[in-house]
């Protein structure tokens, strides 16, 4: 294998928007080449207090961008006394990405938070193409069967527990058909008006055998 191969995330990530709520999940497989090479990988980060992000594509890029995002929203918090808006995160992540487009961070991102009592959601390309997304969003190599998922059972004004278990069920509907996509089980990260919040395996689990009945 050639040496200088970076570890991708050829992934299913999706993001859902619910009444109170935004939804965001991954599956946990890295790969390297056509091996998998992780099976524990996490793909959902918290950002702030306010906001959480999933990654699509080069882990290496992805942690670079995630590092230099939670610093520069504590400093936005720090100097003004207030969180950075999705929208403010998304913009400046699209212009670092498309200033960097003739040497690209090979990755694409979803941002989601909730401030001032709205869930809101946004999409990022590798060369930093900006998208709001209104209803849901996915990413990754696994979209084609996640979101088709989505399509056809997402309704608005979902509650968190409809949002949580629909992402699931995209996230495993990408794992069965897409083979870069994969992991021990699903990760899923909640923001909503109490803040951020990382489910466990443990609480996870039980939704995962739920969807499985109806895939």
């Amino acid at each position: 294998m050639d040496a200088t191969q970076d570890l991708k995330t050829g992934t299913t990530t999706v993001g859902i928007v619910c009444k109170d709520a935004v939804v965001l999940a991954a599956d946990l497989r890295a790969s390297m080449g056509h091996i998998a090479y992780d099976e524990e990988s996490e793909k959902v980060y918290k950002l702030s207090d306010t906001m959480g992000l999933t990654n699509a594509g080069s882990v290496g890029d992805s942690q670079t961008i995630i590092r230099f995002l939670k610093s520069q929203l504590q400093l936005y918090e720090l100097e003004r006394e207030e969180p950075m808006s999705v929208k403010a995160a998304s913009t400046l992540l699209s212009n670092v990405l498309n200033a960097s487009r003739y040497y690209p961070f090979i990755c694409q991102f979803l941002i989601g938070g909730y401030l001032n009592g709205k869930p809101d959601l946004w999409e990022v390309t590798p060369y930093g193409g900006i998208l709001q997304r209104p209803k849901y969003g996915v990413t990754g190599s696994g979209t084609e069967a996640a979101l088709t998922t989505i399509d056809l059972n997402f309704k608005s004004g979902f509650s968190t527990d409809e949002g949580i278990k629909l992402a699931v069920r995209a996230i495993e509907s990408g794992k069965r058909r897409d083979i870069y996509s994969g992991g021990k089980s699903v990760s899923v990260l909640v923001v909503d008006k109490s803040g951020v919040r990382i489910l466990s395996e443990k609480e996870i689990a039980p939704v995962i055998q739920q969807v499985k009945v109806t895939l």
